[in-house]
Parts: structure tokens; sequence; C-alpha cells
């Protein structure tokens, strides 16, 4: 099962960079085969073929020779790991199981994509963003109705909406110039996702692992103090690690101010 789980990862994260490549360019994700982004040759089926085609290729295209990005296989690679652990942690041989395994696939995907896309462009792109809202709005509400729970709507919403206000107050207090709309997107969404202890661990996670990067690349000056770096990836990360590991997480956050 492990291995059916990153194999899948594996191919779905090969959609993903394709998503992520042509939201930019503004290109379809379905109507046009895989192509170089140099030579713009199409790729053949064995060209295809997550991790194993880029290092068969030496990381280079066939046809010009031209360097492939190390997203394309990265990608893949955490794809896969990502979907391992929803399948450990998460599946089960029940309807509900598999509705939820399936939902978490699901976003995890589409968090993957913010993370890379604003990673490199940062912005946190509304195609993507937008529909992850909607989608664990109405999996929460329809998986709270298969277990009888509907009161944790209210719980999840308000969840949804102290996120997305404590970005917002950030935005506006700095009028813009510490925090972009796109964090206020996902802070909603992140407490939609995880309820209030979730994202109260998640938000911490995430300033902590950005400060200790941005140490890390001050002192090998890689950036400067004025530089600007995305929160979207930090925040991507801490609510998959939260997803995966929430109770650990509390006990540890609990214990660093108790």
């Amino acid at each position: 099962m492990i291995v059916l789980f990153f194999v899948l990862g594996l191919v779905i994260g090969s959609f993903l960079n394709v998503i992520i490549i042509r939201l930019k360019k503004e290109e379809s994700w379905l109507k046009r085969r895989s192509y170089c982004p140099w030579c713009k040759k199409g790729l053949s089926w064995y060209e295809l073929i997550p991790l194993v085609s880029f290092f068969i290729q030496k990381g280079k295209c066939r046809g010009c020779k031209k360097k492939i990005s190390w997203q394309y296989p990265l990608v893949e690679f955490f794809t896969g790991v990502v979907f391992v652990l929803i399948g450990l942690y998460f599946f089960e041989f029940s309807v509900l199981g598999f509705i939820n395994a399936l939902f978490l696939f699901i976003i995890s995907s589409l968090l993957i994509v913010i993370f890379v896309y604003d990673l490199k462009h940062y912005i946190v792109p509304d195609q993507i963003i937008y529909p992850a809202i909607v989608f664990v709005f109405l999996y929460k509400i329809t998986f709270l109705f298969l277990i009888n729970n509907l009161l944790f709507i209210l719980y999840y919403f308000l969840a949804a909406v102290v996120g997305g206000a404590f970005f917002l107050a950030i935005v506006l207090i700095s009028r813009g110039k510490w925090m972009g709309w796109g964090d206020v997107k996902i802070g909603f969404l992140m407490g939609l996702l995880l309820g209030f202890s979730g994202l109260i661990v998640a938000l911490f996670l995430s300033f902590l692992s950005g400060a200790l990067i941005s140490v890390i690349l001050l002192s090998l000056k890689k950036k400067g103090l004025r530089s600007e770096i995305p929160l979207a990836p930090f925040l991507v990360f801490s609510a998959l690690a939260v997803l995966f590991w929430e109770s650990l997480l509390i006990r540890w956050y609990t214990n660093l101010f108790i």
C-alpha cells in the first residue's frame, strides 16, 4: 500500500507541475500535451515517467539538451511522500475512511501548488485558493453531516474567520508591506481546514519556521534585510504538518508556554 500511495503521488505530482507551469502562462492544463519549455517539443510518454525520466535524461531535454528544472522531480517526490503519509495516517477500508483520504489527497495537492507557485512567483493564485476554500467548506458540511455533528460547521467557520482576520489586520496595519492579500485567503483556508487549535499551532509553526529560514538566508547572504520572502510556503508546510501530527504538535506547543 505504501508503494501504491507513493506511485500515485508521483503521478499526481507530475500533473501538479503542469498546473504550476501553465498557471503563469495562462494555458490550459488539459488541452495541450506536455512539452519542453525551451524548444516547445512535445514530450513522449517515456519522457514523462515521474522521477525516472528526469534522471535517465540527466536532467536535460532529449531534444535541445537544455537543463530541466529541479522543480519537476522535487514536486513529484514530495507529493509522493505526502500521499504516503495520508495513506499511513488516514486511509481506512471504510466509506468514511476512503472519503476522508480522498479529500486529503485533493486538498494536499492544491496546497502543494500554492506552495510552489508562491515560492516561484510571490503570489497566491486565485485559480487555486478559491476552489480550495469552496472544496474544504463543502467537504466539512458533507462529512460532518455524515457523522451527525453539524454544530462543528460553526466551529470551523469561526476558525476560518479568525485566521483570515489575523492576516487582514496585519495587511491593513502595514498597508500591505508585511503581508499580502493571498495570506489572508490562506489564513481563512487554514482555519476552515484545521479548526482553532490546529490553526493556532500552524500559525506559530509557520512564523517560527519562516524566521529560522530567514536567519539562515541572511547568514548565507542569499537575502538582505529588505528582501521579500514569501509566507505562503511556510503556511502550507505548517498546515500539512498539523494535518499529520496535530496532537503531537499541540503537546509541543502547549509545553512551550506552560
